[in-house]
């Protein structure tokens, strides 16, 4: 298609959208900003998957978060703007990209051109109606070394269990760049714009249409928008973004629809994030996985732990999911031929591992990749695990823990969600058993607690931490996030604590923090 036909096309898409918006009283305007109409971008905007001259750029147009049927079955013409300076006087980049309702007239722009190691600020513009503005910034150049990279880690930010407070406090310590570990969105709750004083389980997401409802519901919040605002964003999926501990082939309910449903949930994932995905309405499997650079100084290798995986081992008979079980009575448990990665993903990550040229090696991830037994390990190998944890894919653990070894990748970090705690633990060659001269550490592991989602009381898992010598600290009686700032010589890691999530202005401390030296791995406590 010749680009005066394009912008043809553009244009008559533009017009006919804002007269479909009109007709529906859904015009936007200016005064829309003072309440007075409806303004377009009410779930805000994002940025992600930084390359040294390219960002992905987000935004959905809906007025009204809970009413999506409400929006016109048409197309819009969505202008955007990344300039250097917040008052967008040197603009470096603009154009216009299409809202279409076959994806809840999201907008994905692949801004390429950039500068390397550059701030940019960006907004969209329909009608005449204006975005907030965004922040964002592109990764350092490939063969550059930074002398710095902060970056916050967060995840499992169930709607019903708090408010994102954390959310907040992430934006105020203006990151470089956030990664989310998973569960952006639990697949159940209350439709409703406000966080509720306690959960309610109902109103379960299985459809398309429920998937975006749940993620416009959390989109809507105003610290969370805050904290896309402010930097960009790497992210992965976990098990709530369709449903609890759902493995490939089935959820916890069996049922007969799981495939419709996950790719209902696939679909709305990537309708509401800044992923740097080719996507189709339909899709069966999405490409999470994916690899990015920060110079020199760090390679982060973003894993998916959910979509290729084997079943759960020795499930409970009528039902899916997880359960906990004795190794001694689940043979499964050592299969190995069972994989939490999948073949192709294995093979990825072992060939990104002996390519790194990088200082620092950081695998983001879902799970606590520690073991961690809920009884006392005897010496005959005993112990009781959960089953969706890599606990339960033993040997796809000691495969990675082996890449990790021989690739001789500099310095590697695991970065954890999954279990709201905060662990930090050491990795051996063989995780079953504790660091020592035959079992070399091979890799330093920082687990964060949820932004809201509730834990075992902090009594238990200080028995956590007494039965398995291989983990160092652990808090579960705090929601919050990780704060971690890299440098050539060492990665300084903080626990952010809330002091109540259930209080909107939460004030937030240090509850620990730990440094581990180039070359040398391990949790070492530091001075808060």
């Amino acid at each position: 298609m010749d680009e005066g036909r394009r912008q043809l096309l553009l244009r008559g898409a533009r017009i006919a959208g804002l007269a479909a918006l009109a007709q529906a009283g859904a015009f936007p305007t200016r005064a829309a900003r003072n309440g007075s109409g409806a303004y377009p971008f009410s779930l805000g905007l994002a940025s992600g998957s930084p390359l040294p001259d390219s960002v992905i750029l987000w935004t959905r147009i809906l007025h009204d978060p809970l009413n999506a049927s409400a929006m016109p079955p048409v197309a819009f013409s969505v202008r955007w703007e990344v300039a250097e300076d917040e008052a967008f006087r040197q603009i470096v980049s603009r154009g216009a990209a299409t809202a279409a309702p076959e994806l809840a007239h999201s907008v994905h722009v692949d801004v390429k051109g950039l500068q390397p190691a550059r701030w940019y600020f960006y907004r969209f513009m329909l009608g005449d109606a204006v975005s907030p503005v965004g922040r964002t910034r592109t990764a350092p150049a490939a063969g550059d070394q930074p002398g710095r990279l902060k970056l916050a880690a967060a995840s499992c930010q169930h709607w019903e269990f708090g408010y994102y407070s954390a959310h907040r406090h992430i934006a105020a310590a203006e990151p470089d760049l956030v990664a989310f570990l998973g569960d952006y969105i639990y697949e159940w709750g209350r439709y409703s714009l406000q966080h509720p004083a306690r959960a309610v389980r109902r109103d379960e997401s299985f459809t398309l249409a429920d998937y975006r409802a749940r993620y416009a519901q959390y989109k809507s919040d105003p610290d969370l928008q805050a904290c896309h605002q402010a930097a960009p964003w790497i992210v992965t999926w976990d098990d709530h973004e369709v449903a609890n501990d759902y493995n490939p082939m089935q959820d916890e309910l069996l049922s007969a629809g799981f495939p419709q449903r996950r790719a209902a949930a696939y679909q709305a994932y990537y309708e509401h994030q800044p992923v740097r995905l080719a996507f189709t309405p339909g899709m069966g499997e999405v490409r999470m996985y994916q690899r990015y650079d920060w110079g020199r100084l760090a390679r982060f290798h973003v894993l998916d732990t959910r979509q290729y995986r084997s079943p759960h081992a020795c499930q409970v008979r009528g039902r899916g999911g997880s359960s906990s079980v004795y190794r001694r009575a689940c043979a499964a448990l050592a299969d190995p031929r069972r994989t939490m990665l999948g073949e192709a993903q294995e093979a990825w990550l072992a060939e990104g591992l002996k390519g790194s040229r990088a200082q620092w090696n950081i695998l983001a991830q879902q799970t606590l990749m520690a073991q961690s037994s809920q009884v006392a390990i005897d010496g005959d190998g005993g112990g009781r695990f959960w089953t969706d944890g890599w606990d339960g894919y033993a040997a796809n653990r000691a495969r990675l823990l082996e890449a990790l070894q021989t690739s001789r990748a500099p310095n590697p970090l695991v970065l954890s969600g999954d279990v709201h705690t905060f662990y930090a633990a050491e990795l051996a060659r063989d995780a079953t058993r504790p660091p020592s001269s035959d079992n070399p550490l091979v890799a330093t592991e920082f687990c964060g607690t949820s932004v809201t989602s509730s834990s075992r009381p902090q009594s238990r898992t200080a028995q956590y931490v007494a039965m398995n010598p291989h983990i160092k600290f652990g808090r579960s009686d705090r929601r919050g996030f990780m704060l971690l700032d890299i440098t050539p010589e060492r990665s300084t890691m903080l626990f952010q604590g809330l002091e109540n999530v259930r209080e909107k202005d939460s004030g937030i401390e240090t509850l620990a923090s730990f440094e581990v030296a180039g070359g040398r791995p391990g949790v070492n406590r530091s001075g808060a």
